[in-house]
């Protein structure tokens, strides 16, 4: 069978739990073809893969949301819109709900020659204009018409990218992965699966209301657009895999029906933890933290709470693994940050190979603001390492267990805060005897409950229904 993963702002230019998912799925199913439809921020990264792809990728198509800059402008230009494809334009620039196949049909249609050139045009400047009027009549109409017109630009170039022809569409993420999934069962009537590891709309929410470069009252304009764009993502889809419960109840708050939704936690192979190489000597407690050094992990507040650690366990010592590149202003932020705090023993290593560290580390912590379930401490926990994280995506379930007799393999504490997270910190470093306990008791849950293994199998059951469903019997 021949399935099109389509991927956002992950695989392959960055590494991370998504990135390694999609890796470890291709590279555990060779009885299956893989496309990858892959979508980066900026086109500077078309072909600059952080992964040796599987044999079985058969074809990379990428697609990156800034080549708008190279599109030509020609203003004024008028087009023969019907009234159906009027209404239809104006609900999605109003923010209501519309019938996407409509959209997909006009912006594939043989009279848009150019996005740019449509956008451009009188047509789209008189549906704005009426949308300006009915919706934010409050707001100045050329900063709405500009917003507006650089929000959806990309989303419209790329539907109009080619799309491959594939026996099954399986979308890692809803935003603009999830719309092209919905093109994919548009135009070739295929099935289309969609795991969601986080909740994008929601971690695209976050950003927006932090961002300084939106003004306050065009936040709600982008944030509604990119509910939209879940939302369409989630009428279209056959079936959606949540990887643990709370995420499948927010699918549901967000409109997904819940009968679509599945649930096929992450998973990892325990026994490729079993002989790390361990630290020497006790002369220093190691933290950890398996991490990329973006806002989304709040490094800052990580680097905060060792702080704090470190008035009280002098010889702490804080290793950050992970790379520093993808938002180097941020990075650069937070060695400003450890500067002005004056905290010594802070190491950045950038990429490292995790199995060769995370032995030596006595306690390893997380502090995001937004997770799914992390790859990171289900590799923690299979280290027989004990956490501590904040309280995001499925960090409770894992160190606290859902109903199982393993125990506690570590703390959770409130997002942000910096001082509970130093103290909890504080009380793994003071008792090793816990340490050890927490250590063993994320062993035996992971073991138990997050094996690669049953993950894999998971969605080769998945594949193998649409095969049948498609041939009426196994190709393989």
């Amino acid at each position: 069978m021949k399935i099109c993963i389509l991927a956002e702002g992950s695989y392959p230019y960055i590494t991370g739990g998504v990135s390694s998912w999609i890796h470890s799925l291709i590279t555990n199913m060779p009885e299956h073809e893989f496309i990858l439809y892959v979508i980066g921020a900026e086109e500077k990264s078309r072909g600059k893969f952080k992964y040796t792809l599987p044999h079985n990728v058969i074809e990379v198509r990428e697609t990156f949301l800034d080549t708008f800059l190279n599109e030509e402008e020609v203003w004024g230009k008028r087009y023969k819109i019907s009234k159906s494809e009027r209404e239809t334009l104006y609900s999605f620039l109003a923010g209501e709900k519309i019938i996407w196949g409509d959209l997909f049909t006009f912006l594939l249609s043989n009279q848009i020659k150019s996005v740019s050139e449509f956008l451009t045009s009188k047509d789209f400047f008189d549906i704005m204009y009426e949308v300006c009027q009915q919706r934010y009549s409050q707001i100045p109409f050329t900063e709405m018409y500009w917003t507006m017109r650089s929000m959806i630009l990309p989303l419209f170039l790329t539907i109009r990218n080619p799309m491959p022809e594939a026996d099954l569409y399986h979308s890692v993420a809803t935003g603009y992965a999830g719309v092209l999934g919905s093109l994919g069962k548009h135009l070739y009537n295929k099935p289309f699966l969609l795991t969601e590891h986080g909740i994008y709309t929601r971690e695209r929410e976050e950003e927006i209301i932090k961002a300084d470069w939106v003004k306050g009252y065009f936040k709600d304009v982008w944030i509604e657009y990119f509910y939209s764009l879940s939302n369409c993502a989630y009428s279209y889809t056959d079936q959606v895999i949540s990887l643990f419960n709370r995420n499948k109840e927010i699918q549901e708050e967000l409109g997904c029906n819940g009968n679509k939704i599945t649930i096929i936690p992450n998973g990892v192979q325990s026994s490729d933890y079993d002989y790390l190489q361990q630290k020497e000597n006790d002369e220093e407690i190691s933290i950890g933290a398996i991490v990329r050094i973006v806002p989304i992990k709040d490094i800052k507040t990580m680097i905060q709470s060792f702080a704090i650690v470190k008035h009280t366990i002098p010889n702490a010592k804080f290793y950050i693994f992970g790379p520093t590149d993808e938002d180097e202003e941020y990075y650069e932020e937070c060695l400003q940050l450890v500067q002005e705090l004056g905290t010594e023993d802070i190491i950045f290593t950038g990429s490292i190979n995790v199995r060769e560290y995370i032995g030596k580390m006595d306690i390893l912590a997380l502090t995001s603001i937004s997770e799914g379930q992390p790859l990171a401490v289900l590799e923690g926990l299979a280290a027989s390492k004990p956490f501590v994280t904040t309280d995001v995506g499925s960090c409770r379930e894992l160190l606290y267990g859902n109903q199982d007799d393993f125990g506690p393999a570590g703390i959770v504490e409130p997002v942000m805060h910096y001082e509970k997270l130093g103290l909890a910190i504080i009380s793994l470093c003071q008792n090793k005897q816990l340490r050890e306990q927490m250590g063993l008791n994320g062993k035996r849950r992971v073991s138990a409950l997050y094996s690669r293994d049953r993950f894999i199998e998971g969605y080769r059951t998945i594949y193998s229904d649409y095969e049948r469903s498609l041939y009426g019997r196994d190709r393989f």
